[in-house]
């Protein structure tokens, strides 16, 4: 389709149809049509063309006078003068007076019109971008004498504002009460404030130029390590701790990193050093007090599902269907809580690092089977097509057994669970390079994107879509088990096409275990 606004003004009604049936059949859809001069140019007044074409010869004005009108509203606008032979001379004279495009003889040829017409309509264009071009370059120029004739007072302004602001971020430094210093990619620290001193226990020239890791520790790993897997993002490192050589207190702190140079090769970093002995003390009295709790409650609740039981089992008389079905809801409830207050104690046990994995040798295909076969049920009842997909059967790991059973479970289980009717779940166990990879995936309902970050959260239950009906702690028990073996748990998923939960346990596959 021909683009452009067209106006044609010719005082006979058989000159613009024909115009008309023409410029249709070549495609242009932006055409006015005028047999007054008068009419077109109060319809100019409001609209502006790409092309305009005029007859020469008519009654209220002719053409150049027309086009001189023309001119004066869009002087940019390509125009178009239709003479006869003796009107030669006039059409002439209007390419030097009015800035003519052209003028054409007739009759004239249909395929040379449409021709200068579509040129036309370009030149319009070009000239119009041209116009914009050149009111650009002016208002730029203006802009750049101004900034000339002001530079000097210019320069000195934004000097006093680099001092003054430079004076704030100092001040801010200097009487932060978190530590504050600055590391290059080595982990070399070459700046620290004093509260960063103060943290650590010496005087800022004997902490510049020492390694990062000389002073802060962890039981998983190293600072400088970790700085190399830092690029834009922010690294946020939790149970890290300072040792004071002048009190020989251990002071639990938690450190977010930034890369403050991203343009430049060499890489620096600052950290903002947190003291969380407060909130770690904070966090033991709320755990211990609700290990207490949940430890306290395991009896009565054992009590009562018990009772419950004998009262089911008939021991105590028969019962109608009525009170069976009161007493097991009971009994179903108190079981649900007795799974919660196991959750809890279990989370405690974690958090407060007092639970001791009990690693030995094992298959995990076997393991797996294991799982498989008590969830294989519920995934038949949903026609699920539940599946372990496992090159080597012979697979052994070393880890703590009951405890990597409890992930497996927890995750195949969310898998079924969340998946529809007639879907499908695949486990998949892989051996690569001594590290255990283990997937469940499905073709579920998935995950939305932001929702991703705080599956492994406590007490993250469901999605911000989907509400679910457990304790939220079944995925972060997951991820304490599994970084407590040293290794690394992740979530993958699309929203309405699935999911993939998966681990990773490094040099866990034992010698037997490997594929030959």
């Amino acid at each position: 389709m021909n683009k452009g606004k067209i106006v044609v003004v010719d005082d006979e009604r058989v000159v613009t149809s024909a115009f008309s049936t023409l410029l249709k059949v070549e495609g242009f859809t932006d055409a006015h049509f005028f047999n007054s001069p008068k009419e077109a140019v109060e319809f100019l007044k409001e609209n502006t063309p790409d092309l305009v074409i005029s007859d020469f010869l008519m009654p209220e004005m002719n053409g150049l006078e027309f086009l001189s009108e023309v001119k004066k509203l869009h002087p940019e606008v390509s125009k178009i003068l239709l003479t006869g032979y003796a009107d030669k001379e006039n059409a002439i004279r209007a390419i030097n007076e009015i800035g003519l495009y052209r003028y054409i003889e007739k009759p004239w040829n249909n395929d040379d019109l449409i021709i200068n017409i579509k040129n036309g309509i370009e030149r319009s264009y070009l000239l119009s971008e041209l116009r914009q071009k050149i009111s650009e370059l002016e208002a730029a120029k203006k802009e750049l004498e101004k900034y000339s004739h002001n530079l000097e007072e210019l320069v000195e302004e934004r000097t006093a504002d680099l001092k003054q602001s430079n004076a704030k971020l100092a001040g801010i430094v200097n009487y932060c009460a978190d530590g504050i210093l600055i590391l290059n990619e080595d982990g070399i620290i070459e700046q620290v404030n004093p509260a960063c001193e103060t943290l650590i226990g010496l005087v800022n020239s004997k902490i510049i130029s020492a390694s990062v890791d000389d002073f802060m520790f962890s039981k998983k790993t190293f600072i400088s390590k970790e700085l190399h897997k830092l690029e834009e993002n922010e690294l946020f490192l939790r149970e890290f701790y300072i040792k004071n050589p002048l009190s020989s207190n251990i002071v639990p702190v938690e450190i977010s990193f930034a890369r403050i140079n991203p343009d430049e090769e060499f890489k620096r970093f600052v950290g903002v050093i947190r003291d969380v002995t407060a909130q770690k003390k904070a966090d033991r009295l709320r755990d211990d007090f609700i290990a207490t709790l949940t430890h306290d409650l395991r009896t009565p609740i054992l009590a009562a599902i018990q009772t419950l039981k004998f009262f089911l089992d008939g021991a105590l008389g028969e019962l109608d269907d009525k009170q069976k079905l009161l007493l097991s809801t009971m009994q179903k409830s108190n079981e649900d809580l007795l799974g919660l207050v196991n959750a809890l104690l279990e989370v405690y046990k974690y958090d407060a690092e007092k639970l001791i994995l009990n690693k030995s040798n094992f298959n995990i295909y076997e393991l797996t089977k294991l799982v498989y076969d008590e969830l294989k049920p519920l995934a038949d009842s949903k026609n699920i097509d539940f599946s372990i997909d496992c090159t080597d059967t012979s697979l052994e790991i070393e880890a703590d057994r009951n405890e990597l059973r409890r992930v497996i479970c927890n995750l195949c289980g969310n898998a079924i669970n969340y998946t529809q009717e007639n879907g499908k779940v695949v486990i998949t166990l892989k051996n690569e390079a001594n590290d255990l990879i283990f997937s469940v995936s499905d073709n579920g309902c998935g995950i939305p994107q932001e929702d991703i970050p705080n599956m492994f959260q406590r007490f993250s239950q469901g999605t911000s879509t989907k509400r679910s009906t457990g304790t939220g702690l079944g995925l972060y028990l997951s991820r304490q088990i599994i970084e407590s073996h040293g290794g690394k748990i992740w979530l993958e998923s699309v929203l309405n096409k699935g999911s993939e939960f998966s681990f990773i346990l490094t040099e866990a596959v034992s010698k037997a275990g490997v594929l030959k």
